[in-house]
Parts: structure tokens; C-alpha cells; sequence
């Protein structure tokens, strides 16, 4: 998957919104390095493959990270569809599916998004898969509106 990982990851288009910009060849791999050992604090969280069911083919990547927001610790549903792929559904598809399996399956109580204010695809992605906007926040020098879905209680 790192060539088609490093398509993503390279395009400025695709990675407009995120902060670190595009990927080099040897960042791209170091990260899907990453991936595939997991999380080493949160082995049950981590980003995975977003694969078309009809094709196999790799359309992205999504999963759920763990970050420390103001103190406390979060899991950020996270989505990436390459851009022939955008607005066909997947993002919201993956999205919603990523926080279905946070919240049932893995107990998390809370998901956040962290999402660029101006990225109105990615909000609209968020809030198809249950995310209502929650704050702003500042990391690492850098604004980002949170996205936050709670457990129902009925799920314990």
C-alpha cells in the first residue's frame, strides 16, 4: 500500500488542511511503518486502510488516534479519501463506521474530529457521522474546531 499511501500523501490537495503539509516517500513509509505496529500506548487504536468493497482497491486511510487536548485525553476519528473518490460518500461511510466501532465495540465514550474551521467537506463528513461542534482549541500553535459525539447512555 505505500505507493498508493504515497499518492495521498503527496498531494497538496489532499493534504491542504493538514498542518504538516504534504509527505516525502520516506515519511509516508516511516508512518505506514507506523501503522502496521499499532498505537504503543493505545494498541486498539490506529489508522487502517479505507478499501473500496467493489474493487479492493485502496481509496484512503481512517482510524482513531489519541491526542491531549487541554489535559485530557481524547480519540480523534480520523479520514483521508483520495480526491477521485471525493464526495461519492466513503468519507462519511468510513467516518460513521469508525465511530460506530469507537463507541460500541471499543467502549470510548467520546470521539472527537480535529478539523480546519474552512474545511467545510471534512465538517460536513463529521457531522454526518454524528459530530456536532464542541470548541475551538489551539495545539501545537494552530486553531482547530472540535467535533465531539458522546456515547448514548443506553450503550452503558
Amino acid at each position: 500500500d505505500l505507493d498508493e499511501l504515497y499518492r495521498l500523501y503527496s498531494d497538496p490537495d489532499i493534504r491542504h488542511y493538514f498542518p504538516d503539509g504534504t509527505r516525502t516517500l520516506d515519511e509516508t513509509k516511516e508512518e505506514l511503518e507506523w501503522f502496521l505496529n499499532g498505537h504503543p500506548r493505545h494498541p486498539d487504536l490506529g489508522l487502517w486502510a479505507t478499501v473500496r468493497k467493489d474493487t479492493g482497491q485502496l481509496i484512503g486511510r481512517c482510524g482513531l488516534l489519541p491526542w491531549v487536548i487541554d489535559g485530557t485525553l481524547e480519540i480523534e476519528v480520523a479520514y483521508m479519501i483520495a480526491k477521485e473518490h471525493w464526495r461519492h460518500g466513503f468519507g462519511s461511510e468510513a467516518a460513521t463506521a469508525i465511530v460506530q466501532y469507537g463507541l460500541q465495540n471499543l467502549g470510548l465514550k467520546r470521539i472527537i474530529a480535529l478539523i480546519d474551521a474552512e474545511h467545510e467537506a471534512s465538517i460536513k463528513t463529521a457531522e454526518k457521522a454524528g459530530l456536532r461542534f464542541d470548541k475551538e482549541v489551539v495545539m501545537d500553535g494552530l486553531a482547530s474546531s472540535v467535533y465531539a459525539i458522546e456515547r448514548p447512555t443506553d450503550l452503558g
